[in-house]
C-alpha cells in the first residue's frame, strides 16, 4: 500500500478528495505513481504469440483489477514497457516528465499536478490549414497537460495545462472505417483543439479518462476543505499574490465571457478590495487583476471555494482618482468615460500605492495647433 499526501504544498492547486486518495493506494492498477522509481520492462520472443489489444487503463476498471493483484501488476508493466517515442516506453516517458525539466515550461512542477493517469502520442487538427502536428498528451489526476515535440533534440515543449474542471470533451465521428479516430476539446476559456488518435482504442482510452477525471474534479470543487483558493486569500504576501495569478489562469471562472484568460497577457498585480457604487454606497468585496491591457473584475464565494467573472474595463479608458490614504481609509476613485464612478478600498498600503501608481492617467490635454504670431521679416542689406 502507498500513501499520498493532502496538503497544498505537496499536492499543488487541486486537492485530492476520499475517492483519489483510495485509488492512489492501489498500486499497480493503471495509475503511475510518484513512489515508482523504476518500472521493471518485460519482453517478449519473437517466437511467442501475439500479445491482445490494449485493455484501456481506465479508472472504473480498477476495482476489478484489485481482486487479482499479482495479474494486475504484470498488465501495468507490459502497457508502460511498450515503447512509443523516440525509442523509449510510456513509463520513462512519465520519469523523464518528473525528473527533467520540459522547456517553455511555466508554473508549478509536474510532480506537483499528481500522478499521472494516462498518455499517448496524438496529431493536432488544425481546422483553418488542415494541417496535423504531433502532440503528447499527458492526463493528471485533474489537469491535461498539452508538449509539443522537439524530436531532432527529444525534448518536449511545454503548450499550456488545461483544468479538466474548465473542458468539455466529444468525440467526432465520421462515417467510414478508415476515418480518423478523433476527439475535441473546447471550453469557454480555452480554444477548441481536435486531436487524432493512433486507433479506436487510444481514443476510447482518452473520453473515458477524461470523463471520470472530470466528473471527479467538479464534484471535488463541492467541498471547501479541499479548496487551494482559501490559502491564498487574503494576498497578503508576494508568494500568495504570485500563487494566486498562476491559479487564475489555470482554473475555471465561473460566467466567463469574452477573450480566453490566457490571451490576455501575464498579470501584473492583483489583490482583495472592496468596491461599492458612489450612489448606493452598497459595499462588495472584488478581486482586482491587472493586466497589460484590461482590469479584470473577479469575485469570490463566501467559502473561498470559487471564482466569479463579474467584468472587465479597457486600462486606457479609465483612471483612478486619489480619496484618502489614511490607515483605515485607503481609498480612491476608480472613473472612466463609459462606467459609472466606483470608491475602491483597499486594506494594506502596499495594494493602494500600487492601484494608484498603475491607474493613474495624466490629464488629457487637448490636441491643437497654437495660435502663434508670425515673426516680422527682416529686410534686407543693401550693399554700397
Amino acid at each position: 500500500m502507498g500513501c499520498c499526501s493532502v496538503t497544498p504544498i505537496t499536492t499543488g492547486i487541486d486537492e485530492v478528495g476520499p475517492d483519489e486518495i483510495e485509488l492512489l493506494e492501489i498500486d499497480g492498477a493503471g495509475v503511475w505513481t510518484l513512489g515508482e522509481s523504476k518500472l521493471q520492462v518485460s519482453t517478449r520472443s519473437e517466437a511467442e504469440e501475439a500479445p491482445p489489444p490494449p485493455r484501456c487503463p481506465s479508472v472504473r476498471h480498477l476495482k476489478q483489477e484489485v481482486s487479482d493483484p499479482v495479474s494486475s501488476r504484470e498488465s501495468t508493466q507490459k502497457r508502460n514497457s511498450q515503447v512509443v517515442l523516440w525509442g523509449w516506453t510510456k513509463g520513462e516517458l512519465h520519469q523523464r516528465l518528473y525528473t527533467h525539466p520540459v522547456r517553455d515550461w511555466e508554473g508549478r512542477a509536474p510532480h506537483s499536478y499528481g500522478d499521472i493517469i494516462y498518455s499517448s502520442l496524438v496529431s493536432l487538427h488544425n481546422s483553418y490549414t488542415k494541417v496535423m502536428s504531433e502532440r503528447y498528451l499527458v492526463l493528471f489526476s485533474f489537469h491535461l497537460l498539452i508538449l509539443a515535440l522537439d524530436n531532432s533534440n527529444h525534448d518536449f515543449i511545454y503548450e499550456g495545462i488545461l483544468p479538466l474542471s474548465a473542458i468539455e470533451v466529444r468525440v467526432i465521428s465520421q462515417q467510414g472505417s478508415t476515418a480518423p479516430h478523433m476527439f475535441e476539446i473546447s471550453g469557454p476559456m480555452v480554444d477548441s483543439k481536435i486531436f487524432i488518435c493512433a486507433n479506436a482504442a487510444d481514443r476510447k482510452c482518452w473520453i473515458e479518462n477524461m470523463e471520470d477525471r472530470r466528473y471527479k474534479s467538479l464534484r471535488q470543487q463541492i467541498s471547501p476543505s479541499h479548496s487551494a483558493l482559501s490559502y491564498l486569500l487574503p494576498c497578503d504576501e508576494s508568494w500568495k499574490r504570485e500563487e494566486l495569478k498562476r491559479y487564475l489562469m489555470r482554473s475555471p471562472i465561473w460566467q466567463w465571457e469574452g477573450t480566453p484568460i490566457q490571451h490576455m497577457g501575464q498579470p501584473l498585480y492583483l489583490s482583495l478590495v472592496n468596491v461599492s457604487n458612489l450612489q448606493t454606497r452598497e459595499s462588495q468585496e472584488r478581486l482586482l487583476v491587472l493586466f497589460p491591457s484590461d482590469l479584470l473584475i473577479l469575485s469570490v464565494d463566501s467559502q473561498r471555494v470559487h471564482v466569479k467573472y463579474e467584468g472587465r474595463l479597457a486600462r486606457k479608458s479609465i483612471s483612478a482618482l486619489e480619496r484618502s490614504a489614511l490607515p483605515g481609509r485607503l481609498e480612491f476613485e476608480l472613473t472612466g468615460d463609459l462606467m459609472e464612478p466606483l470608491l475602491v478600498s483597499c486594506t494594506y498600503p502596499e495594494d493602494y500605492q500600487s492601484w494608484i501608481f498603475q491607474l493613474q492617467q495624466p490629464e488629457k490635454v487637448p490636441h491643437t495647433i497654437p495660435n502663434h504670431t508670425p515673426p516680422p521679416l527682416i529686410p534686407k542689406k543693401r550693399r554700397s
